[in-house]
């Protein structure tokens, strides 16, 4: 057998599979729910910014070294982990790292200082930061190309269901109680996810099947230096800068630049989360029928368009800030799920696993980057208003357009290398 196919489905068999066995089904359930927990510990800290830097009597710059420390760390133990990432069952090192990051959440929950909830996002970072590049090498594992803008698709309604649930259920918490309960009720959903993975997920291990370096440190240095991944790490590290350079001050800026009640967040974030969701699925489809980059190429273009729209608003009412907000995420959604499925094409089966390592580590600490150029660029007004958010969102501008052509040359690659015009 080829290494292919003995790694995963061929895309161009005779007879496609055209759905999902229940198995698979479950498990797409499954990372999903995993996925859920890991983004809403993430995008809690947004929300939560405009009720933490006075409670911890924090500057927004403060705030944004807090964002970024979780960056930062996942950043590092990307590269860490990537050398032994093909050598190890992958449900085996999904529940490792889970743990980890269920411990680190638990340690934000205790926090009293800021330097105490500093050093719970570093733990946290260290162990979450992975899990994202597993559940990747899963996908790309037991999904066929031609079905992962599907699986893609239901796996960012996570990004959306932790609008909808995770992030109101957040601030309602915090309002009522203090921002300590947050992270506490994240690692109880953590604990029975982590349960789940071990008791119903089966082995995912054909990987090891396949022949490997058995230095960890040559697997990684064979990964870096692999050429046909250059291109691909260069777009992962800029597609991530536009979400953590706006997503950290989201909250500060409605509420002080747009003029939304702060008890109005959970009905922006709960109502463009419920379009998140029906728009996710939908745009994972859209990639598998009408190809992975057309439908990138419509992500940037909405992308541009309502960012500059976002960033130079003034007082709106609830329902323009709403509309914007869903609009925005159409645009990003529809450049996460086929970037993610166009990428899992790229590397070879036995190096699946560092190559998703070392581009979640490169989307992390360019991420990480983006919150403390965003965290330099702006800054607070006495009123509370952020000055200069618009120079933000032409940086996010910039990067995206620059994304689009460096997308153009990974997917005609793939195209080659599948005998295709268009993935």
């Amino acid at each position: 057998m080829t290494e292919q196919t003995l790694a995963a489905p061929i895309d161009d068999q005779g007879k496609r599979q055209r759905g999902f066995s229940r198995y698979q089904a479950l498990l797409i359930a499954l990372l999903t729910f995993t996925q859920f927990t890991i983004i809403l510990d993430f995008i809690i800290m947004s929300p939560l910014g405009a009720i933490l830097m006075p409670s911890l009597d924090i500057t927004a710059g403060q705030f944004g070294i807090a964002v970024s420390a979780y960056a930062f760390s996942a950043g590092l133990s990307g590269i860490l982990a990537a050398g032994f990432a093909d050598r190890f069952d992958r449900k085996r090192l999904l529940l490792f790292f889970y743990v980890g990051f269920t411990l680190g959440t638990a340690l934000c929950a205790a926090a009293q200082t800021y330097h105490v909830l500093l050093l719970g996002r570093i733990v946290t970072g260290l162990f979450g930061g992975v899990i994202g590049a597993v559940v990747l090498a899963i996908v790309t594992d037991l999904f066929p190309l031609h079905l992962r803008g599907r699986v893609m698709g239901f796996l960012q309604t996570a990004f959306a269901a932790s609008q909808v649930l995770g992030i109101p259920a957040g601030l309602f918490l915090a309002n009522h109680w203090n921002w300590h309960v947050c992270f506490a009720a994240i690692v109880v959903v953590s604990i029975a996810a982590i349960a789940i993975i071990a008791l119903v997920m089966e082995p995912v291990d054909a990987h090891l099947k396949l022949k490997q370096d058995r230095n960890a440190f040559r697997h990684l240095i064979a990964t870096l230096g692999e050429p046909r991944y250059t291109l691909a790490f260069a777009v992962t590290t800029l597609l991530a800068t536009g979400g953590y350079m706006l997503m950290p001050f989201s909250s500060a800026f409605t509420v002080h630049n747009l003029g939304i009640d702060i008890a109005h967040l959970p009905t922006i974030y709960l109502v463009s989360g419920l379009f998140s969701i029906v728009t996710g699925p939908l745009v994972g489809r859209a990639s598998d029928t009408f190809g992975k980059y057309p439908t990138f190429v419509f992500g940037c273009a909405m992308t541009v368009v309502m960012v500059l729209i976002y960033t130079h608003l003034g007082h709106v009412s609830l329902a323009t800030a709403i509309l914007v907000n869903v609009l925005m995420f159409v645009g990003i959604f529809s450049r996460m799920i086929p970037s993610q499925a166009l990428m899992s094409a790229i590397p070879d089966a036995s190096q699946r696993g560092s190559f998703s390592a070392v581009s979640a580590s490169l989307q992390q600490l360019s991420g990480g980057l983006g919150s403390v150029l965003a965290g330099a660029i702006i800054a607070q007004a006495p009123d509370g208003s952020l000055i200069h958010f618009d120079r933000i969102g032409y940086v996010v501008v910039a990067t995206t357009i620059i994304t689009l052509v460096m997308m153009y040359f990974v997917q005609k690659a793939v195209a080659e290398r599948m005998g295709k015009r268009v993935v």
